[in-house]
């Protein structure tokens, strides 16, 4: 049934208003039933029509952890941060601030995949909801000497639909091609006031996604593998200050010197290591999965072999992580 059928009770009084035709029993008649419908006819609307509310907004933390768990490989400090901070700040009845994280990784990762299982588990329609907002440096936000006018725009953006739904996620993509000083312009967002200009910004969502910080991470992981110990020992502590340090002394990335890490308004800085062979192996894995397709084996390994690794000697680390899978199934699919 569509919805503008479900609609059709909601305009009895309209339409009565309208029509001279009626006989006056007649017409009573049918504003007493248009009248009895419309709380009816809300419901249906409200049903099928995204609202900011928990019919529709409604975080599924369970589900959330056996996602990160079964889908994003090789990054258990990601796995543990993001389940944690997100469950802990949604069942935060007052929170403070809104919460801020920023995922630093090279390419393929597993970073917006993380952003999508977020989105995915807080509202019904997923990425498609409307209180889902994705921004993409090199496509919003192109021109250097057009940034007081993005600035504006940005601020525009986040004060209106935080105004319509106070739950809205924020999804900035590439920070590392982001013109440096562009992002200050939301820090009054981010910070601990209770409103700004009667709105309340403490129920929001900002995620920052970028390379910037990848160098650093990856040269951890490797120093790691040189001492013999696992990626699993790696530790939070190991990286966070080191990462945040980084991408706040970048010239060329959108955190160079910005107020959001000077005034220590990013909760957690997240660190994505590179993959290894293994966790591309799954990567292939699941994509067949996904595809209704059975692990041939000798797919999975032509495919694992064809991508490039490094240290070039060792050949420890996959250089694109897992983002050119999809393309060599199609190719021998």
């Amino acid at each position: 049934m569509r919805v503008t059928r479900l609609l059709t009770p909601l305009c009895f009084l309209s339409c009565v208003q309208t029509t001279s035709a009626f006989e006056p029993f007649t017409t009573s008649v049918l504003i007493g039933v248009g009248v009895g419908l419309l709380p009816l006819g809300r419901q249906i609307v409200h049903y099928f029509l995204e609202n900011c509310d928990d019919n529709w907004i409604a975080f599924n933390s369970t589900g959330l952890k056996e996602t990160l768990e079964a889908k994003l490989f090789g990054q258990h400090l990601a796995t543990q941060i993001i389940l944690k901070a997100v469950t802990g700040f949604v069942n935060n009845k007052k929170p403070k601030k809104p919460l801020v994280l920023s995922l630093h990784g090279w390419t393929g990762t597993g970073k917006n995949l993380v952003s999508q299982m977020i989105a995915e588990h807080l509202y019904r329609k997923g990425m498609q909801s409307d209180f889902v907002h994705q921004f993409v440096s090199t496509a919003h936000f192109p021109h250097a000497d057009h940034i007081d006018t993005y600035k504006d725009q940005l601020q525009q953006w986040v004060r209106g639909n935080v105004t319509s739904c106070a739950r809205s996620l924020f999804i900035f993509d590439e920070m590392d091609k982001m013109h440096p000083g562009l992002i200050d312009s939301i820090k009054p967002f981010l910070d601990y006031y209770e409103t700004m200009d009667g709105v309340s910004y403490r129920q929001a969502i900002f995620i920052f996604l970028s390379n910037a910080g990848g160098e650093k991470i990856t040269r951890v992981a490797l120093d790691f593998w040189n001492e013999g110990k696992k990626r699993e020992e790696i530790q939070l502590k190991d990286l966070e200050t080191a990462v945040s340090l980084e991408v706040f002394n970048n010239k060329n990335s959108g955190f160079w010197h910005t107020s959001l890490i000077d005034k220590n308004l990013v909760d957690f800085f997240v660190p994505f290591l590179p993959l290894e062979m293994k966790h591309v192996r799954m990567c292939v894995k699941e994509e067949l999965k996904s595809r209704n397709k059975k692990p041939d084996e000798e797919i999975v390994n032509t495919v694992v072999e064809e991508m490039t690794y490094f240290p070039r000697e060792e050949k420890i680390f996959s250089d694109k992580g897992c983002k050119t899978v999809e393309k060599k199934l199609d190719y021998y699919l």
